[in-house]
């Protein structure tokens, strides 16, 4: 078995970070994601290895979090990302696609539709409206994705946010 390197690593107080992330929308909700007891929910992914396309990192992610096959769509963002979390200070590359899940995934609102493992964390999926809100009240992170998902774009956007 190869050894297989996520593209993240720690330098003091600074983290550089590539992730690939899946926007799921149906019927006026995304599917996010919390870890633990987080403070926060984000979008379902996960770090890119050494090596690996970011479309084939996002069907692996799916795989390993959701434990089900993800059909990725077309790129909708390519951010540079730079802001602060858990005292550590983050310069994020990311990918995010249009991601479909099979059509028996789960889709309830108010509660969680699945919770999983993965690397010693409990994960725990919500629908969330897009509308009204309620990204807000859940503190969906990074905050730059609040806005867009509402109106997803026809091509790729190439972004450069400042959270800090």
């Amino acid at each position: 078995m190869s050894t297989r390197w996520a593209l993240s690593f720690l330098r003091g107080e600074d983290k550089f970070n590539y992730r690939v992330a899946g926007i799921v929308i149906r019927d006026g909700h995304v599917l996010v994601c919390r870890e633990d007891d987080q403070d926060y929910v984000f979008l379902p992914g996960g770090r890119v290895e050494f090596g690996e396309v970011s479309e084939k990192a996002l069907e692996r992610e799916i795989d390993e979090e959701l434990h089900c096959s993800g059909e990725v769509g077309n790129l909708l963002f390519s951010v540079e990302n730079f802001f602060e979390l858990s005292g550590e200070h983050f310069h994020e590359l990311a990918k995010y696609y249009a991601l479909e899940l099979p059509v028996d995934f789960p889709f309830v609102t108010g509660k969680s539709c699945r919770t999983t493992f993965d690397e010693g964390h409990e994960l725990t999926f919500y629908w969330v409206a897009v509308e009204g809100g309620a990204l807000d009240g859940i503190n969906l992170l990074p905050k730059w994705i609040r806005g867009r998902l509402g109106d997803l774009p026809l091509s790729a956007q190439s972004l450069i946010e400042d959270e800090r």
